[in-house]
């Protein structure tokens, strides 16, 4: 009878499909986005990005993005505006005049993105930038797996998923509850990924290699896939980021076209992306940044106990990271010594080759 009157829905529960957490790193570099200034400014970007974000949002109403920027380690946080009467704006639009024909949530994530990113900048002195040039790629990774990881365990508190108790594990009991929690059905949790939009150039974050790639693992690990828009160059450590966590890695051709390339490339979530086929880069760059130099190296030195990888010998013999003595030794390259040519053998004994005799004809 359930098939005839279809009285069965009243026993099933909704099946909403979870949301989708975008978290957004753009390199504002001022040095590299100078360089892009005829191609692509970074206010045609920044309205390219919001595009996006909005198309993003309209997929799903309960889909979440955040934004944060590259240029310093650490974002110091906004003092909220108040009134006459000392109160705190909730959220902070009493200053921008409100736009009624535009849909309330794409106006409230364009107002706080701008807003956030004329923060960054005025809070950005001369002197800053004069003692420090390079792009904070792993300060920026920090904070976005940081807010992913709150806002998953946030999600399945709320909702009551699969994965609550795990996640809740997974913070503080070390690699078997991360097991636990990568292991449970990715369907029924917070689809989460990360973002980065790139300008710099590929050995800016040499010197940041170690926190790079603790974070590379660490969302390896919680399957949080990192898809990277190169607008400028290519990237060593990002194409490595976004090989290991199986994300989407384009170095665009034409910058201009940047809008297109978020649209197609990078706007498809991870329930999305496996009806479809992604774009794939083989020639993927595996050199790792020595501990000494960092400098990011073809052929080293790798310390048999921690590890670590060295552009040339250690002073001492002694490896900077744990201590151990590496036996090196020389490292010259070894002398050619010319071979002797060994000598053949005479057929009556005697030393070297002759040519062989005819058997005389025998007479009559």
């Amino acid at each position: 009878m359930n098939s005839v009157d279809a009285s069965e829905h009243y026993e099933l529960g909704a099946t909403d499909l979870p949301p989708s957490l975008l978290t957004i790193v753009i390199d504002t570099n001022p040095q590299a986005w100078a360089l892009l200034e005829d191609s692509l400014p970074l206010s045609k970007a920044i309205a390219s990005i919001l595009v996006f974000i909005n198309a993003h949002l309209a997929c799903n109403y309960a889909n979440e993005v955040a934004q944060h920027g590259s240029i310093q380690p650490t974002i110091p946080p906004r003092n909220r505006s108040t009134d006459r009467d000392g109160d705190v704006a909730m959220n902070g639009t009493t200053d921008i005049p409100t736009e009624t024909n535009k849909y309330r949530p794409f106006r409230l994530v364009e107002e706080q993105v701008t807003r956030n990113l004329k923060d960054l900048m005025d809070s950005t002195t001369g002197d800053d930038l004069r003692s420090n040039m390079s792009t904070m790629l792993a300060g920026a990774l920090t904070l976005a797996l940081s807010h992913t990881n709150r806002r998953t365990l946030a999600w399945a508190e709320e909702h009551g998923g699969a994965n609550a108790e795990d996640a809740a594990e997974g913070s503080g009991n070390g690699s078997t509850a991360t097991n636990r929690y990568s292991a449970s059905n990715e369907d029924e949790r917070l689809q989460s990924r990360i973002l980065v939009i790139s300008v710099s150039g590929s050995t800016d974050a040499a010197h940041q290699y170690i926190p790079v790639m603790n974070s590379i693992f660490a969302c390896q690990r919680l399957s949080i896939p990192i898809d990277v828009c190169k607008l400028s160059g290519d990237a060593v450590f990002l194409q490595q980021a976004s090989d290991a966590t199986k994300g989407v890695y384009m170095a665009l051709a034409e910058p201009r076209g940047l809008l297109q390339y978020l649209m197609m490339a990078f706007l498809p979530d991870q329930r999305s992306r496996r009806h479809l086929v992604l774009p794939t880069r083989v020639d993927v760059d595996f050199r790792a940044a020595c501990f000494c130099h960092r400098r990011v190296v073809d052929v080293g030195f790798v310390c048999s106990i921690c590890l670590s990888i060295f552009c040339e010998p250690p002073p001492g013999g002694d490896c900077m990271t744990c201590g151990s003595h590496l036996d090196i030794g020389d490292n010259a390259k070894p002398a050619l010594l010319p071979r002797k040519k060994k000598k053949k053998k005479r057929v009556n004994g005697a030393s070297g080759t002759g040519t062989p005799m005819s058997t005389p004809t025998p007479g009559p």
